[in-house]
């Protein structure tokens, strides 16, 4: 071949390889810019927080306290042994009655978790029973079970004081059914329908809570934080 030949030839095939490493170059950029792209958005997704799922209560065959027709739906998750419970019971509930139950904001629900013994099942069916006579006798009965709480270690729910109890305390119902229900465990069904609700929402202790569905994870003893909770539900936040 020629030498300006070659020449043309050997300048012909550089360019090419310019053009080529060109477009490498191009394509390379165009890679790490999409996959630069894509880790920023996974990162900004990651730091969004995201609205805890509203889990589904079967509302009306729970004992109520307040107009079920309000806003705000609260579900407990409760132990009549448990003294955590009790505290909330004393410190805390009456607060949210106070501020929500009583202006028709909130409706408060109780469902049983009972872990701590086999009396604490006990102490479930009396209630249950009680509420199935009357849901207003219910919650009389439900402050006198956590006020005249025993030792948790202790199996003190029995047969005999839970209906001495609500005889004490006049709940106004049907004692001997109250008996015949706690001894032939009537209400067992629903006792363990409630305990298997808590196991499939994962609850790990009681008290536990869920406002509208949305479990709450912050500090039971603290209203102030439950009450932020609350009023974020009410702006719909």
């Amino acid at each position: 071949m020629p030498p300006k030949k070659q020449t043309n030839a050997l300048a012909q095939r550089k360019s090419e390889q310019m053009k080529q490493q060109q477009k490498q170059k191009t394509r390379r950029v165009i890679w790490f810019s999409t996959v630069g792209v894509l880790l920023a958005l996974c990162i900004i997704v990651l730091l969004i927080p995201t609205k805890p799922k509203a889990e589904a209560f079967e509302y009306a065959g729970l004992p109520v306290l307040g107009d079920p027709n309000a806003p705000i739906k609260i579900v407990e998750f409760g132990d009549y042994k448990c003294p955590a419970c009790s505290i909330f019971n004393e410190l805390v509930k009456p607060q949210i009655q106070s501020d929500y139950v009583d202006q028709g904001k909130a409706a408060f629900y109780f469902m049983n978790y009972p872990f701590l013994g086999p009396d604490s099942d006990t102490a479930a069916l009396a209630a249950q029973s009680v509420y199935h006579q009357s849901n207003e006798a219910f919650w009389t009965y439900f402050d006198a079970l956590y006020t005249n709480q025993g030792n948790e270690n202790e199996q003190w729910a029995t047969v005999d004081y839970l209906v001495e109890l609500a005889q004490k305390e006049n709940i106004g119902i049907d004692y001997d059914l109250l008996r015949k229900d706690i001894e032939e465990k009537t209400y067992q069904n629903e006792v363990d329908e409630h305990r298997n609700k808590a196991n499939q929402l994962r609850v790990q202790g009681t008290p536990t809570i869920f406002i509208n569905g949305k479990p709450y994870n912050g500090n039971f003893g603290d209203y102030t934080e439950i009450k932020k909770a609350i009023e974020n539900e009410l702006k719909g936040e």
